[in-house]
């Protein structure tokens, strides 16, 4: 396994930076792919979905070999795949070749991030280092944001921008351990815990992770063509976005389990279904702003306790990878489920779907919070609840 050390592990938190790029620029990219291509707006969705589903996959296929194969060689093979793919989609103009370069960068980046995550949950303090990756990629997707409308048009702009982060970090694979120590012997099979609580939590996130990337996935052409901002007022919007997920994330961590989680899940995707909404129906830089920046707020937080109540529910985190994985399946089906909905009926009305899907929902998690609180262990502190995030993200 990875060693564990007090310092911060850069390598990993580079790896992780280079590996969630591709979801953080989705907007954009697929914007830029809407419009540089021939490619209508469903099509440029699909072919975001396609990127994240090939990203999924590559965490479902290693996320328990990354210690037989070793970090530092399935490190250099993910960076190397999202080199070429993202490399050679941004160069390319015809769409077939747009689409596999699309599918072979995506599970680079999902290789990437099962390395990241596997490491970053073996260290001391998987919570903090977990934070500044999520302050990196974040900070890195704001800049690209900022700058992308001044390098011209094209669909190549955001997919070279994940080429080269990609690049950039892979000279930092030599200091990840080439091999680790043999993977532990599985534990005597014992039965899921908790099976009706948790299958119905997995189905629930599934749908959560699918509404907020469906809006996520079309926010770009929201500003730009129904709230008619121009690309760097939309790019701007989203860098000061992110800025305020990391006040989310922070915010996350310093409240802790203070409120428990059923307060928490309940409240915050409420919360989060009314700025889909404005953010949805927005015709101006106000209300476009406002809903997009409440709602990036609120996202990662209300995600924290969802992870942290997937893992109170078996000790040994079962639960908690399962229900990452089924995010990462809605995750992959937002953005071609966002522009279906907003190609058929617009996108005050996908809004509205949306909103009225997570109230739905929202009934069923906070039932769970609910039960898992009284008839489980105490509450979990942030720190651990974290570090089954990191695992869960792994898969």
């Amino acid at each position: 396994m990875f060693a564990r050390r007090s310092t911060l592990p850069w390598p990993l938190i580079a790896l992780f930076t280079a590996g969630y790029l591709a979801p953080y620029l989705l907007p954009t990219t697929v914007g830029r792919l809407d419009s540089g291509l021939p490619l209508t707006a469903t099509e440029a969705g699909a072919v975001g979905s396609a990127l994240l589903l090939s990203s999924a996959a590559a965490g479902f296929l290693l996320a328990a070999r990354v210690d037989r194969i070793g970090p530092r060689i399935l490190a250099r093979i993910g960076l190397t795949l999202a080199v070429l793919g993202y490399g050679g989609a941004a160069l390319a103009h015809a769409v077939p070749a747009v689409v596999v370069g699309a599918l072979i960068g995506g599970f680079g980046s999902g290789t990437s991030t099962a390395v990241a995550a596997t490491g970053i949950a073996a260290q001391p303090d998987p919570h903090r280092a977990t934070t500044v990756g999520l302050l990196g990629v974040s900070a890195l997707a704001g800049a690209v944001y900022l700058t992308v409308p001044h390098l011209g048009p094209g669909h190549g702009r955001p997919l070279a921008a994940i080429a080269l982060t990609a690049l950039a970090v892979w000279p930092l694979t030599s200091r990840l351990p080439l091999a680790t120590a043999p993977a532990r012997s599985r534990e005597t099979g014992t039965p899921l815990p908790h099976l009706r609580a948790g299958l119905l939590l997995a189905a629930t996130l599934l749908c959560w992770s699918l509404a907020q990337n469906a809006l996520w996935g079309v926010s770009g052409r929201i500003g730009l063509t129904q709230a008619h901002l121009s690309e760097a007022t939309v790019g701007a919007v989203f860098a000061l976005a992110l800025g305020a997920g990391l006040l989310g994330v922070v915010g996350a961590g310093a409240l802790g389990p203070r409120l428990g989680r059923a307060l928490p899940i309940g409240v915050g995707t409420v919360l989060i279904a009314a700025c889909i909404t404005l953010s949805a129906s927005a015709t101006d830089l106000t209300s476009f702003a406002t809903g997009e920046i409440a709602w990036n707020t609120l996202y990662p937080i209300v995600l924290s306790y969802v992870i942290g109540l997937a893992a109170s529910l078996d000790p040994r985190g079962r639960w908690a990878v399962l229900v990452g994985s089924a995010s990462s399946l809605g995750t992959a089906a937002g953005p071609l489920t966002g522009s279906v909905l907003a190609s058929q009926a617009g996108f005050p009305t996908m809004g509205t779907a949306l909103a009225a899907g997570l109230l739905l929902i929202a009934v069923p998690m906070t039932a769970v919070a609910m039960g898992v609180g009284r008839r489980t262990l105490p509450v979990v502190e942030i720190q651990v609840e974290t570090q089954a995030y990191d695992k869960a993200t792994a898969a």
